[in-house]
């Protein structure tokens, strides 16, 4: 397939399809790049899963965010949280949470503060691809897609944006989540696939296939390096 100008090589088709990845149509998206998934004694780490594969991701999205940030388009990033008081969080919510092996979940108290719950050390999104405080808008939810319950729709409406490019964790449960709402709502997607992890690789996998499946159901599907050459290239 023929790479146009203003297009990403990606899988299974250039993205966008309509070739027009700008700084005025396309956005970064980093998902819940937070302590509570990505630092030791977190929510992640709580829930018995090794944090090591999520942790190798940093210097990727940090180059990311930062050629991004260069060629002066818009970023946001988003963090999974709740309400002090829980009253965001379902019953189900909060039984599912708890049923691992440490019986610890949304709520409990842990070396980064409560697990998930705004405000805490933990709910915080790590230092090192920390947003700018007066241009990249944190969009905080209580589940797992950037949409359910939130403004970003709003914003990415009022900005114009229409080309998302999606990056962060977890690849079949936060970042999928998006990406399926926001196909569902007319945005063209690229999922980074090394930018991207999962608790376990096969569920990275599989939700990477699962975007290329039908043409494209949810999206694209690209390679940091495609990324950052076609910003370099245009920018």
């Amino acid at each position: 397939m023929e790479l146009r100008p203003g297009q990403v090589q990606a899988s299974p088709y250039n993205w966008p399809h309509d070739a027009s990845f700008s700084r005025e149509t396309t956005a970064l998206v980093i998902i819940d790049m937070q302590k509570d998934f990505c630092s030791p004694g977190g929510y992640l780490e709580q829930q018995g899963y090794d944090i090591s594969p999520v942790r190798a991701l940093v210097p990727k999205l940090q180059q990311l965010l930062q050629t991004f940030r260069e060629a002066g388009f818009q970023v946001y990033h988003t963090r999974e949280g709740h309400r002090p008081d829980l009253s965001t969080l379902s019953p189900r919510e909060a039984f599912r949470s708890k049923n691992n092996p440490s019986g610890l979940g949304i709520g409990s108290p842990g070396p980064l503060g409560r697990l998930l719950i705004r405000g805490e050390p933990g709910h915080d999104i790590i230092p090192e691809l920390y947003p700018l405080p007066t241009s990249e808008p944190i969009i905080d939810k209580p589940g797992r897609s950037a949409f359910a319950h939130t403004d970003f729709e709003l914003l990415l409406r009022i900005r114009g944006i229409k080309n998302l490019v999606v990056a962060g964790v977890t690849t079949d449960v936060c970042v999928g989540s998006t990406m399926r709402e926001a196909n569902d709502r007319g945005f063209d997607c690229l999922l980074v696939e090394d930018g991207t992890q999962a608790a376990e690789s096969d569920l990275h996998q599989t939700t990477c296939k699962s975007v290329e499946m039908e043409g494209g159901i949810f999206g694209a599907v690209g390679k940091l390096e495609e990324v950052l050459g076609s910003l370099w290239m245009e920018y």
